[in-house]
């Protein structure tokens, strides 16, 4: 293996994919969402900058193309295991979770059964408009579970009547819990929002790939 700056950027982000489920083992909230947030938004950085960097450098390998889309997969799919595990939010997100992890291992396993052919599967503009949107969705929904704690952590020791007096301004808000408690409730909405999206991008170019594979799939062909 050729250890270029961009190889070495995207076995750093295959390592980063376990690293996400050891931060929720061996860390309290919110250290663990912050670490993981932290995490996760350095990977996918490094996703555009490896690609960049292995073209402008003229320093694309077979090594790096076959380790690039799995890192990013096991990112992925780390990450929304963690979130549905963890996240307030995890009844909407388990659904969109489910698709985009079930289309990841049904066009992995086309390619695996193309074989030599599998380059009839290029990834599309949408396809990475796809990977965009669930990198932006996973990171915002980190971060709502960041919000959250503090909204808890802030309120701890008030009952639900002084919690209300506090959001609707009838009482003195010192500790910023309103602001906690819309960055929890608007980056949660924000968050499902933009997972659904990705699901149906993913839905989409799952069916896409699968069409441009039928022919293949034939028997006799």
């Amino acid at each position: 293996m050729m250890w270029t700056v961009p190889n070495i950027l995207t076995v750093l982000r295959l390592l980063a994919a376990p690293a996400l489920g050891v931060m929720f083992l061996y860390f309290t909230r919110p250290y663990a969402d912050w670490f993981a947030l932290a995490l996760f938004v350095g990977a996918s950085v490094t996703d555009w900058f490896d690609g960049y960097l292995a073209r402008a450098w003229k320093q694309v390998s077979k090594m790096g193309a076959m380790l690039d889309p799995i890192a990013d997969k096991a990112m992925v799919s780390v990450a929304l295991l963690v979130l549905v595990n963890s996240s307030q939010v995890a009844g909407w997100i388990l659904l969109p979770s489910v698709l985009i992890m079930f289309r990841e291992v049904f066009v992995s396993g086309l390619r695996e059964f193309l074989g030599d052919t599998a380059g009839t599967l290029k990834v599309t503009n949408l396809a990475k408009w796809k990977t965009t949107v669930q990198m932006v969705a996973i990171s915002v929904l980190f971060a709502q579970g960041i919000f959250q704690h503090y909204f808890i952590a802030g309120s701890w020791g008030m009952d639900p009547a002084m919690v209300e007096a506090v959001l609707s301004g009838a009482e003195n808000d010192h500790g910023g819990l309103v602001s906690m408690y819309q960055g929890m409730v608007w980056s949660g909405y924000a968050g499902i929002a933009l997972l659904w999206l990705a699901a149906a991008l993913t839905l989409i170019t799952g069916l896409d790939y699968f069409r441009k594979a039928m022919p293949y799939l034939k028997e006799g062909a």
